[in-house]
């Protein structure tokens, strides 16, 4: 069988390309040497937003569309993606107050009639906001979303699986070479595949890839490294800051499993596997959450930490933090076509999944029209998250109340589905260490790709931040007498 796409990466651009093409009528293949999501797309800080800061770079169609998707995402995974308040203090800052204001008025401006409240003082009547603050004073208050970007990207692959994509995970690309009017590959597994187009959307190893097919990429990526680490909680509420930094950096302080999530960082790598935060990070981070807060941390004590890896389009910027989120999109057309995806950002990658097939679609002789704008993700079809916890409390009284909250949130009304034929509490089959049931370990394993025990734990759910070393064995323990093949 011949298919008329082959997409070798698993992270967010890869599956998104993998749901528009299947939504397509495409018959697809996505190929991903690891496990979904298991690089960058897992390693994000966790927002879907316009990108303030890019205002200061000029980058006003990117900021523009990002607060279109946002409001998209939204709508499309209102179990997944929700509204966050951020808090920006003005105390320490190296932007003066009208620049601010007039940079928030434009964020306003530029996401049109969106369903987020608009921007406002801080005032100090807002004792929750301040009172967390060295020193209350001035300050501004906007709204973004947050999201499970690891999540985010399995239900992508599921609504691509879902009209007929083949997803691929533990496989890797080998090679591959033009025969004729297509592309025979090469896969770990063994396979050897034909395909009419292929994309390369593998982040930080596209130019690796592209190499193995004889098609050195036009562009450059630059790899920066983002860092974030998670502390105990360093104010309460669910609403979270943006602190300007000395550098002119900012830094976000969100609440997280665990605590508070304070990130990112910006440092230079010239190795993709460098996703390790150092120790200079850390310090950084917690010097820079120690400069706006009254509770002070120290990388003693820090709950966990992550790193991934952007692999930004080379735009010639200086610093790190100035090189373009944005995505380029590289067509190669002397035969069968290649695509190359370089940078961009959790949040557009439905807009660069519909351009890149809108790219393609002349070469593969069909009409790539936009078919996701307005299409929910798998999970999405409910009201609200609580109405959907309500339901399922009066359908199955026998759940714990932090049980159904937590699944609520992971699975939208997918939760239906797990809980199908669920009549008493047995029949969801032993707890699991951590609090996860059989049924659920086991819902993800055959419909999530999920395949060890770092899979459930750390992309599927965020049950592995909680979990201590000695049920994190036991999981494990459990996971492979269950699946000894995999």
């Amino acid at each position: 069988m011949t298919h008329d796409l082959l997409i070798i990466g698993g992270g967010i651009n890869g599956c998104a390309i993998a749901r528009e093409a299947a939504l397509l009528g495409l018959k697809t293949l996505l190929v991903e040497r690891d496990d979904l999501a298991s690089h960058t797309s897992s390693a994000s800080t966790k927002l879907i937003h316009g990108g303030l800061r890019y205002l200061e770079q000029y980058e006003f169609r990117l900021v523009r569309e990002a607060l279109a998707e946002r409001e998209r995402m939204l709508a499309a995974a209102p179990h997944l993606v929700h509204p966050l308040t951020f808090v920006l203090p003005h105390d320490h800052a190296v932007r003066p107050w009208w620049m601010v204001r007039a940079g928030l008025w434009l964020y306003d401006a530029l996401s049109g009639r969106s369903s987020l409240p608009r921007s406002r003082g801080l005032k100090r009547s807002d004792a929750g906001y301040q009172a967390p603050l060295q020193r209350p004073g001035p300050g501004f208050v906007y709204s973004d979303a947050f999201v499970d970007d690891a999540r985010l990207t399995v239900l992508n692959a599921r609504d691509a699986a879902d009209h007929g994509a083949e997803i691929a995970t533990r496989t890797g690309f080998e090679r591959a070479e033009r025969r004729g009017d297509g592309w025979m590959a090469t896969l770990s597994d063994g396979r050897t595949v034909a395909a009419r187009a292929i994309v390369v959307a593998a982040g930080a190893w596209t130019p690796e890839a592209m190499a193995r097919m004889g098609t050195p990429p036009r562009g450059h990526l630059r790899l920066v490294r983002g860092s974030h680490i998670v502390v105990p909680s360093l104010f309460e509420g669910e609403h979270a800051y943006i602190l300007q930094q000395p550098d002119r950096r900012i830094v976000f302080a969100i609440p997280y499993p665990g605590g508070t999530m304070v990130g990112t960082t910006d440092v230079p790598v010239d190795d993709p596997a460098d996703a390790m935060i150092s120790a200079e990070e850390t310090q950084y981070l917690c010097d820079a959450a120690n400069r706006y807060f009254r509770r002070q941390v120290s990388p003693a004590d820090v709950v966990s930490d992550w790193s991934g890896i952007r692999a930004l389009y080379d735009d010639g910027a200086g610093a790190a933090a100035e090189v373009t989120r944005d995505y380029v999109l590289e067509l190669h057309e002397d035969g069968a076509p290649v695509l190359a995806v370089f940078g961009g950002k959790i949040t557009t990658a439905r807009a660069l999944a519909e351009d890149a097939m809108a790219r393609l679609g002349p070469a593969l002789g069909i009409d790539a029209h936009p078919v996701t704008r307005a299409r929910v993700l798998p999970g999405g079809m409910i009201a609200d998250i609580g109405t959907l916890e309500r339901q399922v409390a009066e359908r199955w009284p026998f759940l714990d109340p932090h049980q159904i909250d937590r699944m609520a949130h992971a699975y939208g009304s997918r939760l239906v589905e797990l809980l199908e034929g669920v009549e008493a509490a047995d029949h969801l089959g032993e707890t699991l260490p951590g609090g996860m049931t059989e049924r659920e370990a086991r819902f993800l394993h055959d419909t999530e790709w999920a395949r060890t025990p770092e899979d459930v734990l750390d992309r599927r759910t965020k049950l592995g931040l909680t979990i201590d070393p000695v049920d994190r064995a036991a999981f494990a323990d459990w996971w492979r007498q269950a699946y000894p093949a995999d």
